[in-house]
């Protein structure tokens, strides 16, 4: 909030703890439309006067275009106000790369009835002017959107891309963040700015060699190889216990490494930990569960991940 929208930043009492309400927007929210393609979430804050406020916030993770934004936009902000009888402020942050849209208003008018729903927004896109600007920027989510940009400028050049890659992560350290965010923006940015093999080897080099010259070790290569390695043992193992043991036996620890995965590799929150539990507790088939677990581990494959999560839950995991 401080860094996209101060003005609001401003006006919440921030020695009261915010409080997520995902289960209150999923009741106004359609199960059909939640996925990967987006973040809604839904935050209760206290204004500085004492009055409790609800933050709506709008995270078009999959960066596109799409032409019904501001009215869903309208409609959750509407829905949550008629259920609960709250005051609703709405922000979005748009992902895609696109320059010429930007909705930030909903409105239509009928013999007299007028709608005019305004919220705010903000376009990553428009960042890329003020490169200088975020670079001096301390606060984490100028490192985020810094990300974001070059991960879309060097979708094609993979050795560009090592070579931001490495310039963001050593940033993270000049600018004397904590070694926790340190390792939740490294997280971040290996996420979204994956690379081939040869060049990922090379770019943990760097981090290593950088990190042995400042004598620390924040993000060690030790350390991300044995995750790797350890998600892997877990598949396997889970496949075999499958095959010996028969699916029931089985399910709860391949399960347990499925999330490990998302935990460790896509960098999941807590509140997306708890929800996928819950999905991927229907799934009947150790097929399904070994596909679902390549798919959390591809690049960029967790978008792939929800789309491929859902249709087996509406199949009912199986071929049945």
């Amino acid at each position: 909030m401080l860094f996209f929208f101060p003005d609001a930043h401003a006006g919440i009492d921030w020695n009261r703890q915010p409080e997520f309400m995902d289960k209150k927007l999923q009741q106004v929210t359609p199960e059909s439309e939640i996925g990967g393609q987006r973040v809604d979430k839904l935050v209760k804050v206290w204004l500085k006067n004492g009055d409790e406020a609800w933050v709506l916030a709008h995270v078009e993770v999959q960066s596109q275009h799409e032409t019904e934004f501001a009215k869903r936009v309208y409609i959750y902000n509407h829905r949550l106000f008629d259920r609960f009888d709250r005051q609703v402020a709405s922000f979005a942050i748009l992902g895609d790369e696109g320059k010429g849209w930007k909705p930030s208003q909903y409105r239509y008018e009928l013999w007299g009835t007028t709608i005019d729903f305004q919220f705010s927004v903000v376009k990553l896109q428009e960042y890329a002017t003020n490169w200088i600007v975020l670079e001096q920027d301390d606060n984490p989510f100028a490192t985020v959107v810094m990300a974001h940009l070059k991960a879309q400028e060097t979708r094609q050049n993979a050795t560009s891309r090592q070579e931001w890659k490495w310039n963001l992560t050593r940033a993270l350290y000049v600018k004397g963040y904590s070694r926790e965010d340190i390792q939740r923006l490294y997280r971040f940015i290996d996420w979204v700015m994956q690379l081939p093999p040869e060049l990922e080897d090379a770019y943990w080099q760097q981090v290593r060699s950088y990190e042995e010259e400042q004598k620390m070790a924040y993000v060690t290569y030790a350390e991300r190889r044995g995750i790797e390695q350890g998600i892997e043992q877990g598949i396997e193992q889970g496949i075999e216990q499958g095959i010996e043991q028969g699916f029931e036996q089985a399910a709860p620890f391949f399960r347990k490494t499925l999330l490990d995965i998302l935990d460790k590799h896509a960098g999941v929150t807590p509140e997306q930990h708890t929800e996928l539990a819950e999905k991927v507790e229907q799934i009947s088939e150790l097929e399904s569960l070994s596909e679902l677990g390549s798919l959390a581990l591809e690049a960029d494959g967790l978008d792939g991940f929800y789309s491929r999560l859902h249709e087996l839950i509406t199949q009912g995991g199986s071929d049945e």
